[in-house]
């Protein structure tokens, strides 16, 4: 075994090399961009030609040999070693089975020693072919714990944002929560989430504040410097939110215009104006006023409304319109948007348990009564040239009618159009094709509930109160936060692995409901009945008076009663 100079292009590939399976472009141009930086770290390993010739076959390195004839070498270094009776085949899977790829923490500590010798990140990352972000992210591990290190070296590496937040705290309190979140024994995995969750601090940053160095001091703000942020900005934060948002709100306080308000922000970061108050937008008039509040980001903002001029009464006092306070009305459990979401998702629900859940043949018919019911339902007379809906029906009722005009069909067709004629009709949507009470009848007696989806995402619960979110915590190990978004991420969070679906949304209604529906049925039997007895007193207590008239006279009078 020897190390020698030789031509790239001279060399010959091993046909019986382990590794046949083409490399990625980006891994190629990976190793291209290493060795135009810093040569052939490596010398791949040759042997000579064992059928009578007299150049050399590569037996490991063959990538390496071609993205050094791509960078342009002429002459690499080799180790030459004496011909295998294989032809190298052993010698070449154990090289590629052998080899481990340099874990993330290791990668870390050899870019810190790069640094130490005078590299910097951008060299380093054209070196690598890495992104200088990537570089970066790396030199976060420095402000890790040991121990969190060592398990990292595992390969368990926690996301980019996750391993801001664990870098951001100090050694102590990454130890305690540390103790908490480690893995148990036999469990490899490590929630981060749950340890950037337990260290993750808010930075307020000094751009953003409106207040000056005395209440900076006053509310014992301590700037830090952000090394990681651009050079060229204001890179100062605080992680003490509550001391910043007091300084602000105290700063809006000593500033806030004669007749002006400080308000609040709604869920969606908009600001609430007083009831009945109009956003001015364009140059305040000399009877607007000023509300100034605090954005999501901590910020001061301030916009300008007018109020309606209140109305007098005669012989009333004038009222002090312009000083009164009024409250607001407390939001809703589901907002009007989530209301819609679920009938949209009961829908859905509800149309594919009819095409899939077992439905037995009497069921199934008076589900077809009860689609009848519904308060989408429009009937036309042979009268009327209105054939809107119709169309639908008739592509089912079709199947069923042989070309000879006869009802021809077995059970099976007769199911499927029976259940199509179902999802055509019955509707929980909140608009003119909701079919009312009768389609959550329908999905409750189908088992609907089970083919709602998961309600646990961002948009819908973004359409719950306070109070509803808290309620949804309950029998899961997310706890209520101050604040509701932090909330409501938990619990998308929470519901990735787990299907949650909103009480509101169950089909089942309630014994009031179905009480109330049924009385108001009964109300209507009543006075059809009453109806249908009349017309029978008619025809036979008068049936001798009815001799006396003309019977065209007779059927002039019900044309017109018809029309």
């Amino acid at each position: 075994m020897h190390l020698m100079k030789v031509d790239p292009r001279a060399l010959k590939e091993n046909s019986d090399r382990s590794r046949q399976t083409k490399s990625t472009p980006q891994a190629d141009a990976l190793l291209l961009a290493t060795i135009k930086a810093v040569g052939l770290v490596q010398p791949p390993v040759i042997a000579p030609e064992t059928d009578g010739g007299n150049g050399y076959i590569i037996d490991s390195g063959h990538r390496r040999v071609k993205q050094a004839i791509a960078a342009g070498l002429e002459e690499i270094d080799v180790l030459v070693v004496d011909a295998a009776n294989d032809n190298g085949a052993m010698r070449s899977i154990v090289e590629n089975i052998a080899r481990e790829p340099l874990n993330p923490v290791d990668q870390w500590r050899a870019i810190e020693r790069l640094v130490s010798l005078g590299w910097t990140e951008e060299a380093i990352g054209i070196a690598l072919a890495l992104p200088v972000r990537q570089i970066r992210k790396l030199r976060l591990l420095a402000n890790v714990l040991p121990a969190m290190l060592d398990h990292m070296a595992k390969g368990d590496m926690p996301g980019e944002q996750q391993l801001r937040a664990i870098a951001a705290a100090n050694l102590d309190e990454q130890r305690e929560v540390w103790k908490a979140q480690k893995p148990k024994k036999g469990d490899p995995q490590v929630s981060w989430w749950s340890v950037a969750n337990a260290l993750s601090k808010k930075r307020m940053y000094a751009r953003d504040a409106s207040f000056g160095d005395d209440l900076a001091q006053a509310y014992g703000i301590a700037w830090v410097e952000d090394l990681f942020a651009p050079a060229d900005e204001d890179s100062r934060y605080t992680t003490n939110v509550e001391g910043f948002l007091g300084a602000q709100q105290e700063w809006m306080t000593i500033h806030l215009p004669k007749r002006g308000v400080i308000t609040d922000v709604n869920n969606w970061g908009q600001v609430v104006l007083p009831p009945k108050a109009e956003r001015v937008h364009g140059k305040p008039g000399k009877s607007d006023r000023t509300a100034m509040y605090l954005d999501r980001e901590g910020k001061v903002q301030s916009v300008h409304f007018r109020l309606p001029e209140p109305k007098k009464n005669k012989g009333a006092d004038e009222a002090a319109g312009d000083d009164a306070i009024v409250m607001v009305k407390p939001r809703p459990d589901v907002t009007r948007k989530g209301i819609e979401m679920i009938g949209d998702l009961r829908t859905d629900a509800l149309h594919e348990a009819l095409a899939r859940a077992p439905i037995e043949d009497d069921t199934l018919m008076a589900l077809l009564v009860l689609a009848l019911a519904g308060r989408n339902i429009s009937v036309q007379s042979g009268a009327s040239d209105d054939v809107y809906g119709f169309a639908r029906m008739e592509r089912h009722a079709v199947g069923l009618v042989g070309e000879d005009g006869k009802l021809s069909f077995d059970m099976d067709t007769l199911r499927v159009a029976a259940r199509s004629a179902l999802i055509d009709i019955i509707s929980a949507r909140e608009n003119r094709t909701n079919s009312g009470i009768v389609a959550r009848l329908a999905g409750d007696a189908v088992g609907a509930d089970g083919f709602l989806p998961t309600m646990g995402t961002d948009e819908f619960l973004s359409c719950l109160s306070r109070q509803a979110l808290e309620r949804s915590c309950k029998d899961t190990s997310v706890l209520p936060r101050a604040r509701v978004k932090d909330t409501r991420a938990a619990l998308v969070e929470h519901f990735r692995e787990a299907r949650f679906v909103h009480p509101t949304a169950l089909f089942a209604p309630t014994a009031a409901e179905v009480a109330t529906w049924r009385s108001k049925s009964a109300v209507g039997a009543d006075d059809d009945a009453d109806v249908t007895a009349d017309d029978a007193d008619i025809g036979s207590g008068d049936a001798a008076a009815l001799d006396d008239f003309d019977p065209e006279a007779i059927d002039e009078a019900y044309r017109v009663a018809a029309e």
